[in-house]
Protein backbone atom coordinates (compact mmCIF):
# COMPACT_ATOMS: atom_id res chain seq x y z
CA UNK A 1 0.00 0.00 0.00
CA UNK A 2 1.72 3.09 -1.18
CA UNK A 3 0.98 6.60 0.54
CA UNK A 4 -0.90 8.07 -1.94
CA UNK A 5 -3.35 4.92 -1.86
CA UNK A 6 -3.57 5.50 1.91
CA UNK A 7 -4.38 9.30 1.25
CA UNK A 8 -7.23 7.83 -1.07
CA UNK A 9 -8.43 5.65 1.84
CA UNK A 10 -8.43 8.67 4.31
CA UNK A 11 -10.37 10.88 2.13
CA UNK A 12 -12.76 8.30 1.28
CA UNK A 13 -13.60 7.29 4.91
CA UNK A 14 -13.67 11.48 6.12
CA UNK A 15 -16.15 11.47 3.49
CA UNK A 16 -18.12 8.09 4.11
CA UNK A 17 -17.87 8.40 8.57
CA UNK A 18 -18.94 11.88 8.37
CA UNK A 19 -22.81 10.85 6.78
CA UNK A 20 -25.54 11.27 9.06
CA UNK A 21 -26.42 7.64 10.07
CA UNK A 22 -27.86 5.26 13.63
CA UNK A 23 -24.20 5.84 15.31
CA UNK A 24 -23.99 9.60 14.80
CA UNK A 25 -27.34 10.38 15.19
CA UNK A 26 -26.95 7.98 18.76
CA UNK A 27 -24.01 9.89 19.73
CA UNK A 28 -25.43 13.13 19.09
CA UNK A 29 -28.70 12.66 21.43
CA UNK A 30 -26.31 10.96 24.28
CA UNK A 31 -24.41 14.18 24.21
CA UNK A 32 -27.51 16.63 24.23
CA UNK A 33 -28.98 14.40 27.17
CA UNK A 34 -26.58 13.84 29.54
CA UNK A 35 -22.75 15.41 28.26
CA UNK A 36 -20.20 14.85 26.25
CA UNK A 37 -18.72 12.13 28.74
CA UNK A 38 -21.89 9.74 28.69
CA UNK A 39 -21.77 9.98 24.77
CA UNK A 40 -18.25 9.29 24.66
CA UNK A 41 -19.03 5.79 26.86
CA UNK A 42 -21.39 5.06 23.57
CA UNK A 43 -18.47 6.03 21.21
CA UNK A 44 -16.81 3.03 22.89
CA UNK A 45 -19.80 0.90 22.66
CA UNK A 46 -19.88 1.54 18.78
CA UNK A 47 -16.79 1.82 17.96
CA UNK A 48 -16.28 -1.79 20.19
CA UNK A 49 -18.53 -3.42 17.32
CA UNK A 50 -17.67 -1.78 14.17
CA UNK A 51 -13.80 -2.97 15.35
CA UNK A 52 -15.41 -6.89 15.81
CA UNK A 53 -17.71 -6.38 12.66
CA UNK A 54 -14.58 -5.37 10.49
CA UNK A 55 -12.55 -8.07 12.14
CA UNK A 56 -15.03 -11.03 11.12
CA UNK A 57 -15.52 -9.39 7.54
CA UNK A 58 -11.54 -9.85 7.32
CA UNK A 59 -12.02 -13.25 8.68
CA UNK A 60 -14.85 -14.20 5.75
CA UNK A 61 -17.83 -13.62 7.13
CA UNK A 62 -18.61 -11.13 4.22
CA UNK A 63 -18.53 -13.45 2.07
CA UNK A 64 -20.49 -15.85 3.34
CA UNK A 65 -23.38 -13.51 4.06
CA UNK A 66 -23.23 -12.47 -0.03
CA UNK A 67 -23.49 -16.21 -0.34
CA UNK A 68 -26.06 -16.89 1.83
CA UNK A 69 -28.37 -14.14 1.38
CA UNK A 70 -31.14 -15.59 3.89
CA UNK A 71 -28.98 -14.89 6.57
CA UNK A 72 -28.05 -11.38 5.96
CA UNK A 73 -31.60 -10.40 6.07
CA UNK A 74 -32.34 -12.21 9.04
CA UNK A 75 -29.12 -10.23 10.40
CA UNK A 76 -31.09 -7.36 8.77
CA UNK A 77 -34.24 -7.64 9.91
CA UNK A 78 -33.21 -7.85 13.19
CA UNK A 79 -31.16 -4.85 13.34
CA UNK A 80 -34.12 -2.99 11.46
CA UNK A 81 -36.37 -4.78 14.80
CA UNK A 82 -33.73 -3.22 17.71
CA UNK A 83 -33.52 0.08 15.74
CA UNK A 84 -36.84 0.75 15.33
CA UNK A 85 -37.60 -0.48 19.18
CA UNK A 86 -34.99 2.48 20.49
CA UNK A 87 -37.05 4.80 18.19
CA UNK A 88 -40.32 4.09 20.46
CA UNK A 89 -38.12 3.84 24.04
CA UNK A 90 -36.46 7.31 22.07
CA UNK A 91 -40.28 8.45 21.33
CA UNK A 92 -42.24 7.67 24.35
CA UNK A 93 -39.17 9.37 27.02
CA UNK A 94 -40.63 10.63 29.85
CA UNK A 95 -39.88 14.57 30.06
CA UNK A 96 -40.23 16.25 33.47
CA UNK A 97 -43.16 18.62 33.18
CA UNK A 98 -42.65 22.41 33.14
CA UNK A 99 -44.00 25.60 32.49
CA UNK A 100 -42.83 27.16 29.03
CA UNK A 101 -40.34 29.86 31.07
CA UNK A 102 -39.38 26.95 33.43
CA UNK A 103 -36.19 24.60 33.14
CA UNK A 104 -36.56 21.17 33.04
CA UNK A 105 -35.15 18.63 35.19
CA UNK A 106 -32.07 17.60 34.45
CA UNK A 107 -32.81 13.70 33.18
CA UNK A 108 -31.49 11.01 35.09
CA UNK A 109 -28.06 9.60 33.60
CA UNK A 110 -28.35 5.98 32.61
CA UNK A 111 -25.53 3.44 33.81
CA UNK A 112 -22.36 3.52 31.84
CA UNK A 113 -22.85 -0.31 31.09
CA UNK A 114 -26.34 0.71 30.11
CA UNK A 115 -24.51 3.38 27.60
CA UNK A 116 -21.90 1.50 26.01
CA UNK A 117 -24.47 -1.67 25.44
CA UNK A 118 -26.57 0.76 23.66
CA UNK A 119 -23.57 1.74 21.47
CA UNK A 120 -22.51 -1.14 20.67
CA UNK A 121 -26.27 -2.71 19.72
CA UNK A 122 -27.02 0.12 17.74
CA UNK A 123 -23.96 -0.26 15.54
CA UNK A 124 -23.97 -4.12 15.42
CA UNK A 125 -27.37 -3.72 14.37
CA UNK A 126 -26.39 -2.89 10.52
CA UNK A 127 -24.78 -6.27 9.49
CA UNK A 128 -24.19 -4.15 6.15
CA UNK A 129 -20.95 -3.26 7.82
CA UNK A 130 -19.34 -6.09 7.58
CA UNK A 131 -20.70 -6.47 3.46
CA UNK A 132 -18.88 -3.12 3.89
CA UNK A 133 -15.84 -3.76 5.11
CA UNK A 134 -15.62 -6.72 2.61
CA UNK A 135 -15.39 -4.53 -0.61
CA UNK A 136 -14.36 -1.52 0.54
CA UNK A 137 -10.94 -2.35 2.62
CA UNK A 138 -9.58 -4.52 0.11
CA UNK A 139 -9.43 -1.92 -2.48
CA UNK A 140 -6.46 -0.35 -1.08
CA UNK A 141 -4.52 -3.54 0.31
CA UNK A 142 -1.77 -4.52 -1.91
CA UNK A 143 -2.06 -8.39 -2.49
CA UNK A 144 1.74 -9.00 -3.19
CA UNK A 145 3.03 -7.27 0.43
CA UNK A 146 2.23 -8.87 4.15
CA UNK A 147 -1.80 -8.06 4.49
CA UNK A 148 -2.32 -7.84 7.92
CA UNK A 149 0.24 -5.27 8.49
CA UNK A 150 -1.70 -3.10 5.49
CA UNK A 151 -5.56 -3.96 7.30
CA UNK A 152 -4.19 -3.22 10.80
CA UNK A 153 -3.41 0.67 9.23
CA UNK A 154 -6.29 0.67 7.37
CA UNK A 155 -8.65 -0.22 10.15
CA UNK A 156 -6.56 2.40 12.82
CA UNK A 157 -6.95 5.27 10.53
CA UNK A 158 -10.63 4.27 9.96
CA UNK A 159 -11.14 4.24 13.48
CA UNK A 160 -9.23 7.53 14.32
CA UNK A 161 -11.58 8.92 11.41
CA UNK A 162 -14.64 7.92 12.64
CA UNK A 163 -14.18 8.69 16.31
CA UNK A 164 -13.21 12.48 15.01
CA UNK A 165 -16.72 12.54 13.63
CA UNK A 166 -18.38 10.75 17.01
CA UNK A 167 -16.64 14.19 18.82
CA UNK A 168 -18.13 16.57 16.15
CA UNK A 169 -21.53 15.63 16.38
CA UNK A 170 -21.00 15.01 20.46
CA UNK A 171 -20.34 18.87 20.20
CA UNK A 172 -23.56 19.44 18.01
CA UNK A 173 -25.94 17.84 20.77
CA UNK A 174 -23.91 19.24 23.48
CA UNK A 175 -24.96 22.84 22.03
CA UNK A 176 -28.35 21.22 21.39
CA UNK A 177 -28.64 20.48 25.36
CA UNK A 178 -29.14 24.55 25.73
CA UNK A 179 -32.54 24.45 24.45
CA UNK A 180 -34.07 21.36 25.72
CA UNK A 181 -34.20 23.08 28.93
CA UNK A 182 -38.04 23.44 28.14
CA UNK A 183 -40.26 20.52 28.41
CA UNK A 184 -41.64 21.16 24.74
CA UNK A 185 -38.39 21.19 23.69
CA UNK A 186 -37.19 18.19 25.28
CA UNK A 187 -40.36 16.84 24.03
CA UNK A 188 -40.17 17.35 20.57
CA UNK A 189 -36.72 16.56 20.54
CA UNK A 190 -37.17 13.06 21.85
CA UNK A 191 -39.70 12.81 19.08
CA UNK A 192 -37.69 14.06 16.29
CA UNK A 193 -34.93 11.55 17.23
CA UNK A 194 -37.57 8.50 17.89
CA UNK A 195 -38.59 9.09 14.22
CA UNK A 196 -35.72 9.17 12.87
CA UNK A 197 -34.65 5.86 14.46
CA UNK A 198 -37.66 4.37 13.07
CA UNK A 199 -36.91 5.48 9.75
CA UNK A 200 -33.47 3.78 9.82
CA UNK A 201 -35.36 1.13 10.79
CA UNK A 202 -37.54 1.38 7.80
CA UNK A 203 -34.66 1.76 5.50
CA UNK A 204 -32.74 -1.26 6.52
CA UNK A 205 -35.42 -3.30 6.25
CA UNK A 206 -36.53 -2.44 3.04
CA UNK A 207 -33.20 -2.43 1.97
CA UNK A 208 -31.83 -5.08 -0.47
CA UNK A 209 -28.56 -6.75 0.13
Amino acid sequence: MTLTTWWLFVAMTFVVSATPGPNMLLIMSMSARHGVRTAMVGMAGCMTALMAMFGISSAGLGALLQAFPTVFDALRLAGAAYLAYLGVQCWRAPVAEAGDTQAVAAPTVPAWGAVYRQGFWVAASNPKAILFAAAFFPQFIDPHIPQLPQFAILLLTFAVIEVGWYFVYAMSGRKLSVYLQRSNVMRAFNRATGGVFVGFAALMATAKG
